[in-house]
């Protein structure tokens, strides 16, 4: 595989790339210009997930939907090659396996198979009964940027428990090149060299700052995990989610780049 291939097809199932639905993009030239940053960091599809409940309770699943429908008319009538589809980042709370079931909380892609799912950054609450919930509606859990909660940072130990629990972990790509913190980034290595990692995301906010890129972060799990486990996390894992079908519960298997016998003597002379 080429490393013009590997830049290339990636699939970011985290992005508040919606115009004008929360903190996100706020118009739509925001939204273009994010989504032509996306295209150019080698990224082929989003799935757009506004927030959904706590502080956005007015976001309603079928606006949602026609609002990221309008997106992907307005991105190919200005000829974006992206695609898009409806998703949402989802604050637990009471409530939200009803509304998961009915339809007005979008899963990713709209599939009903997989749901982002995110904790108050402060705090972590046991996750163990959400997951036994979703798993009798048949979906699976996404806990969203888990190396930025505070709660997790303090008591990592816990992110294992849920991967083997089938919890499915996304870690912002950011975190892992730096722009969450030094403490963001060490969890982030940490989730990585483990394979306690499932997509890396962008989160994307704006064109200006935390923008929609994944490059960096590719090229770092790949020095960290191997090449194999930085494309499930940056396309086939995601393209999974996408396209509605499972993704591999449990740790990836991951497999450091082996350093050259010549680059360790040079590090010991």
């Amino acid at each position: 595989m080429s490393a013009d291939t590997q830049l290339t097809g990636f699939v970011d199932i985290h992005s508040h790339l919606t115009p004008g639905i929360d903190d996100g993009a706020a118009d739509v030239e925001d939204s273009l210009a994010m989504a032509q940053l996306a295209v150019d960091e080698g990224i082929k599809t989003i799935i757009c997930t506004p927030h959904q409940l706590g502080g956005y309770a007015e976001n309603k699943g079928d606006d949602i939907r026609r609002r990221v429908a309008a997106l992907q008319e307005t991105l190919d009538t200005n000829r974006i090659p992206l695609q898009v589809l409806p998703g949402a980042d989802v604050r637990i709370e009471d409530g939200m396996i009803d509304k998961l079931a009915s339809g007005e909380v979008v899963s990713l892609g709209d599939h009903r198979k997989h749901v982002l799912l995110e904790l108050p950054h402060e705090l972590y609450f046991p996750l163990e009964p959400v997951l036994d919930s979703l798993e009798r509606l048949g979906m699976t859990g996404v806990l969203s940027h888990p190396e930025r909660n505070r709660g997790l940072l303090h008591q990592p130990a816990i992110i294992e428990e849920l991967v083997e629990r089938g919890c499915l972990m996304q870690v912002t790509a950011a975190s892992l090149i730096g722009g969450f913190g030094q403490a963001s980034q060490a969890m982030a290595e940490r989730m990585v060299k483990r394979g306690m990692v499932h997509f890396l995301a962008t989160d994307a906010h704006s064109p200006k700052s935390r923008r929609p890129m994944m490059r960096g972060a590719f090229a770092r799990a790949t020095e960290l995990a191997g090449e194999g486990a930085a494309v499930l996390w940056c396309r086939e894992f995601p393209l999974a989610v996408a396209e509605g079908r499972p993704v591999p519960a449990g740790p990836t298997k991951v497999q450091p780049p082996k350093r050259s016998s010549w680059m360790a003597w040079g590090r010991s002379a």
